[in-house]
């Protein structure tokens, strides 16, 4: 049982923008441990929200009726439960300085739009935390934050399989930077209590996939910049499109089109892949994203 869904939900052009009066942001010189941890609660009320709304939403008898097997229900509200305990967990380590759970918005609107949105959250968070580990100092908040990663994981890779889709697709997951990151999740973030603090993030411009059905390496694809006109820095110059992988990301160069860029898929990647705009050749920093990043589920098996 394999279901379409289109993943540019989280780079669409009802994506919101992060904006300098928005709560959720603020610029500072150096990320700390508790800024990285309220940014981690900031995703784990997302997916616990996420998780009871759509629970809420679809009955067990729903989710049959759209094929998924009968235990699934109950294995969604283990998720569920995981999610809610998260939240528990890093509220709790965070105390007073904890933000609290914003205003979302999700663009389900039945069960197999759910499961499927449901894929691409889970792989977005164990690519958050992926990310976030590096610039975390305290040994006892990355074990921490290392034991949430591996169960979000485990939602993945079981979400995938019961999408039909490979579990585990490719020997390395692709680490994504904080603002990478906030850029995909602010699309679902309608607004956020004033008495949160605010965070180190921003988001680039939006990028979304505009290709249909099953891509594989070698195909040329169509990635959409809505609203806006990309052009590099320096006014000339080509634009690259950076595959995202931890051994480094793997450009080629996008050719303009109407409303955004082709460019051919290279080889190496597989199962959920993130893809950003830039206009530097050598490499890509949060400095030199132009857009992006947009995911694409690349199927190689």
């Amino acid at each position: 049982m394999k279901y379409s869904f289109a993943v540019a939900a989280l780079g669409a052009s009802s994506m919101v923008s992060a904006k300098a009066t928005s709560p959720i942001v603020k610029r500072q010189a150096a990320i700390t441990d508790v800024d990285i941890l309220n940014f981690a609660l900031t995703l784990e009320h997302l997916e616990s929200k996420f998780y009871r709304e759509g629970l809420a939403n679809y009955s067990q008898a729903a989710f049959i009726q759209a094929g998924f097997p009968d235990p699934f229900y109950k294995y969604l509200e283990e998720v569920s439960f995981d999610e809610d305990t998260h939240v528990s967990f890093l509220a709790g380590a965070l105390g007073s300085a904890a933000v609290a759970e914003c205003t979302y918005s999700f663009p389900s609107t039945d069960p197999a739009s759910f499961v499927a949105l449901a894929s691409v959250l889970e792989g977005v968070g164990v690519s958050a935390y992926l990310g976030a580990a590096a610039s975390i100092a305290n040994p006892a908040y990355l074990t921490a934050a290392g034991s949430i990663l591996t169960i979000e994981a485990r939602h993945n890779a079981y979400i995938r399989s019961v999408l039909a889709e490979i579990p585990f697709p490719q020997p390395f997951d692709a680490p994504l930077t904080i603002d990478e990151v906030y850029t995909l999740a602010s699309s679902f973030i309608v607004s956020c209590p004033s008495t949160n603090a605010a965070l180190p993030v921003k988001a680039f411009p939006s990028l979304s996939l505009g290709t249909k059905g099953a891509i594989k390496s070698g195909d040329t694809i169509t990635l959409l910049t809505p609203g806006y006109m990309l052009v590099p820095a320096s006014g000339v110059g080509p634009i690259y499109a950076a595959f995202i992988a931890v051994t480094g990301p793997t450009l080629v160069q996008a050719s303009p089109v109407d409303g955004g860029f082709t460019v051919v898929v290279p080889a190496g990647f597989n199962g959920q892949t993130y893809v950003v705009l830039t206009g530097c050749k050598d490499s890509v920093t949060d400095d030199s994203i132009s857009a992006g990043p947009a995911i694409v589920e690349i199927t190689n098996a």
